[in-house]
């Protein structure tokens, strides 16, 4: 049985600007503009109302703190980087001057509501996989899902697959992830993605929070049908996710060598491909005389030999050759033709 399965579809590749706008329209159009140019597929914002999402007990994760490299409460941290609704209306349009898709994760129910009017699919985030009124709610528009499975055990997943599911999803990628930023190379993990492919009968990819592009081409290569990347225009800039994002020109860098991949992958057949027919002549070799060779002596391996070029007989004939007598006279290096062989 063949552990991984390869197709010629393209991965989707998901450029996540996430909050990287730092609360600014402008910014975001920006990211928007190098998403296209980088060939993303998706570009991905991220949409709450502030009382909707967090309470105002809610502390900051460990990796805010130190990226932001102050410590604030969620709100006070949402409350910079958060966009009013009406502006991903204007990003939703301009996405599609640009020529990208529009995608923004919704984190409360208000926001889920608002979103259904702007996209075809939903992004949904590793918090939120044990959110059971949010599930419901996204499952019953009936549009396809892309769930991120960070944080979470195998039977979390399954419970939330049984959520979605029994109100009405039915189209559901998911993407293993490991939720910290930026995730250590040992906290990786790429074959638990395989694990929920055959676990949970769906096409799976990865959500990617490493420093540097080599792991969601790894993650291609292993049969990641979903790529998601957080970037930004400029690392420098203050904000959460700053630090563990790509800039434009290492995006671009990423998903050109994800499409190498892709091309080079093919299927399981093993054959010569066209490109290098024309090389075998050239690499393999033929019988040819060592020595001079009279009409009626036999072939030994005393006085034949193996040498390019390849159109003569191939050697792997060479039992068949030893002992026959030869048909007419043969010079140095010339090939050995018989019809006897």
């Amino acid at each position: 049985m063949r552990d991984l399965e390869y197709n010629s579809h393209k991965a989707l590749i998901i450029a996540e600007a996430g909050v990287n706008h730092n609360g600014s329209l402008d910014i975001a159009k920006e990211l928007i503009d190098e998403a296209k140019a980088a060939g993303a597929d998706i570009v991905k914002f991220q949409t709450a109302t502030l009382d909707g999402v967090v309470s105002k007990f809610a502390s900051m994760a460990e990796y805010q703190k130190n990226n932001i490299g102050k410590t604030c409460s969620q709100k006070e941290m949402l409350s910079k980087l958060l966009l009013p609704f009406d502006n991903f209306i204007i990003l939703s349009d301009y996405c599609k001057k640009v020529g990208i898709q529009f995608l923004s994760t919704p984190f409360d129910l208000e926001s889920i509501h608002f979103l259904d009017g702007l996209q075809n699919i939903w992004k949904i985030p590793s918090g939120e996989i044990t959110n059971y009124p949010y599930l419901v709610e996204i499952a019953k528009t009936g549009k396809d899902i892309i769930l991120s499975t960070g944080m979470s055990t195998l039977k979390e997943v399954d419970e939330c697959l049984e959520v979605l599911r029994n109100n009405g999803a039915t189209n559901i990628k998911l993407l293993h992830c490991t939720t910290n930023y930026p995730t250590q190379m040992k906290d990786v993990n790429l074959r638990a993605m395989l694990t929920l492919r055959n676990h949970c009968k769906c096409d799976v990819g990865y959500s990617d929070h490493t420093l540097g592009i080599e792991i969601p081409i790894a993650a291609v290569a292993m049969g990641a049908r979903v790529i998601e990347k957080h970037f930004t225009l400029d690392r420098k800039m203050k904000g959460p996710d700053h630090k563990a994002s790509l800039e434009p020109n290492e995006l671009k860098s990423m998903i050109e060598a994800i499409r190498n991949v892709e091309n080079a992958i093919g299927d399981f057949e093993k054959k010569p491909v066209y490109s290098e027919k024309a090389n075998l002549v050239a690499a393999r070799k033929s019988i040819v005389a060592r020595k001079p060779i009279k009409k009626g002596e036999l072939f030994t391996e005393e006085n034949l030999t193996t040498k390019r070029p390849g159109n003569g007989v191939s050697p792997m004939k060479w039992k068949d050759v030893i002992g026959i007598s030869a048909d007419r006279n043969y010079d140095v290096d010339e090939m050995i033709v018989n019809d006897r062989i």
